[in-house]
């Protein structure tokens, strides 16, 4: 169809996906982007965050870490480091990962503050997609 797109997300160790979607949402390094079918190619850096996409008038979310993403007219590609489903998350894990990273945040380096960041945006994007699954 050509108001749809195919959507692929790869980490080095699976294919999470290979579906066909009505829109797709990505944690560009430069903030959110909004994709639907028709859109102007090209490459961006992922952030750690929340991937959302719709199709068949629903939403599906799911998070990734780090990567890129190519889009394509009628497609939209995503290598990921690391994605999970929200099936895939441990609500508990996070929760301690989040607040772990909150008490080191207060007391950190700026040499390791990257780093502490990253685990603190990673536990908020798996917990606001359980939040919403």
């Amino acid at each position: 169809m050509a108001d749809q797109l195919h959507l692929e997300i790869v980490t080095r160790h699976r294919r999470l996906m290979d579906v066909e979607v009505d829109e797709v949402r990505l944690p560009g390094v430069m903030g959110e982007l909004g994709i639907l079918a028709g859109h102007t190619p090209l490459l961006t850096a992922l952030a750690i965050g929340r991937v959302a996409y719709t199709a068949d008038g629903q939403e599906h979310q799911l998070v990734v870490k780090n990567g890129f993403a190519e889009v394509q007219p009628d497609r939209v590609t995503i290598l990921a480091r690391e994605a999970l489903l929200p099936d895939e998350i441990d609500r508990d894990h996070e929760l301690k990962e989040r607040d772990a990273a909150n008490a080191v945040l207060k007391t950190v380096d700026f040499d390791d503050f990257e780093a502490v960041d990253g685990r603190l945006r990673s536990a908020e994007a798996a917990l606001e997609v359980l939040g919403k699954a």
